[in-house]
């Protein structure tokens, strides 16, 4: 196809097509934190670039070439936490990790928390928020948290509402930190999360909040955040933070989530409220 003195041709098609997607790929990744700015002020110092060497001025041209030379590899640096979230965000949702057979081979061995759990954990998680108590209870999918449980107390107790609302208890020696639950049980507690530092977050959140996101980008565990001076539950979900739910939404986007559009608590949540 000719458009004028350009001649295209199906491939030139794909290869934007596929820059396009890359570069929306990755403002996805660093809309609305600091790297944004970064990023945006990188784009246009290479269209200049461009520019510049359409122009040939060729000085101007190797001095911007080798400055963008070196900014890729600062990049680099700047960008670890991006270039490794979405190399998380690859590595989940490739078909070959998520195959049942090879899910050994990548760790993804965890069972789902079972319905009836699932239900005791959202009935605690409403009963710590009327107490004005915070929280962190992670909730594990798929992949293994061993490396966060083992920051914590090992408790691999059996999961029961008196239990949480015991270590969330501000009178608790556990209640800092998150309580992890793996496997059908409660694995962990007092456990030490990454925090995110990249996204901005209302000023109304403090650092359970920060915890539950970085939990949930580099994970693809549910986090369940309730805060202590509001008592609202919030819910971590693949890098995006759900502020102030009711219970009975909170048990909808869990049993969503964890059982791919298969909602067996809603019920019981819904009568529980």
């Amino acid at each position: 196809m000719d458009i004028g003195f350009i001649k295209i041709t199906w491939t030139d098609i794909l290869d934007i097509f596929l820059v396009s997607l890359l570069l929306y790929q990755v403002y996805y990744l660093v809309r609305g934190s600091i790297a944004s700015r970064v990023f945006a002020g990188y784009m246009l110092l290479y269209v200049f670039y461009l520019i510049i060497k359409a122009l040939g001025l060729n000085l101007m041209t190797a001095i911007l070439q080798y400055f963008m030379g070196v900014g890729a590899i600062a990049l680099i640096v700047i960008f670890q936490q991006e270039i490794r979230r979405f190399l998380l965000v690859l590595g989940r949702n490739a078909t070959i990790t998520n195959s049942r057979f090879l899910s050994r081979f990548f760790g993804n061995a965890v069972k789902n928390i079972e319905a009836e759990n699932l239900a005791t954990v959202i009935e605690a998680a409403r009963s710590i928020a009327s107490d004005f108590n915070g929280a962190l209870i992670v909730v594990t999918k798929q992949d293994d948290l061993t490396q966060y449980a083992e920051t914590g107390v090992l408790l691999h107790a059996q999961i029961s509402k008196q239990l949480l609302l015991s270590i969330f208890s501000q009178y608790s020696a556990l209640n800092e930190g998150a309580v992890i639950i793996a496997d059908g049980k409660i694995v962990a507690a007092r456990c030490v999360l990454p925090v995110n530092e990249e996204t901005e977050v209302p000023t109304s959140m403090g650092f359970r909040h920060r915890a539950a996101l970085g939990m949930s980008e580099s994970t693809d565990a549910a986090v369940i955040v309730i805060s202590e001076q509001t008592g609202r539950i919030g819910l971590a979900i693949q890098s995006e933070l759900h502020s102030n739910l009711p219970v009975k939404k909170l048990g909808e986007m869990l049993g969503a989530y964890l059982y791919e559009n298969v909602i067996p608590v809603t019920e019981k949540v819904a009568n529980e409220s």
